[in-house]
């Protein structure tokens, strides 16, 4: 009787602190927020396809990706050039995506670069390393001008006491 008045005394506690173990969404910081997303984009990958009818250029093959402090790698990269075809639009990683900015990384299944608004979307099994912290989610949201993130879609961490 004594241990179900103990559990009744702490269930409305730990009530408390799950939500925010339980959170759908969170926002951190990424990378330097230093990017001049307006820099030119280097492309390294096996191979390269133009397509002038559609507007797109397709980088397969190991493809290495960097801008500024900017890194990302992925197996492959649709480029979708702007209307008149001088400028690039967005990006498109797909096939299992690394990105790198400053001491952070990430992990995805893809990643889609809006290049005009500075904005990163990566989806699909997240993972978000920062230190000694990891972070999980189902999409996180980047905007490289502020160098910060939300995490969204059951998002999951570890949270570190400092404590040993």
């Amino acid at each position: 009787m004594a241990s179900l008045a103990a559990l009744s005394l702490a269930l409305p506690a730990a009530l408390l602190i799950a939500p925010p173990a339980l959170a759908q969404e969170t926002s951190v910081s990424f990378g330097t927020g230093s990017g001049d997303t307006k820099a030119p984009i280097n492309v390294d990958s096996d191979t390269l396809s133009v397509s002038q009818t559609d507007g797109t250029a397709v980088f397969e093959g190991n493809v290495k990706v960097a801008q500024n402090d900017m890194k990302l790698s992925a197996p492959r990269v649709l480029v979708v050039y702007n209307q008149a075809g001088d400028e690039i639009d967005r990006l498109e990683a797909t096939g299992g995506v690394t990105l790198v900015s400053g001491e952070d990384a990430a992990e995805g299944d893809r990643a889609d670069y809006d290049v005009v608004n500075g904005n990163i979307v990566m989806r699909g099994n997240v993972l978000l390393l920062q230190g000694n912290s990891t972070i999980a989610s189902e999409v996180m949201h980047v905007d490289l001008d502020s160098g910060s993130a939300r995490m969204e879609g059951r998002v999951r961490t570890i949270l570190q006491s400092g404590k040993e």
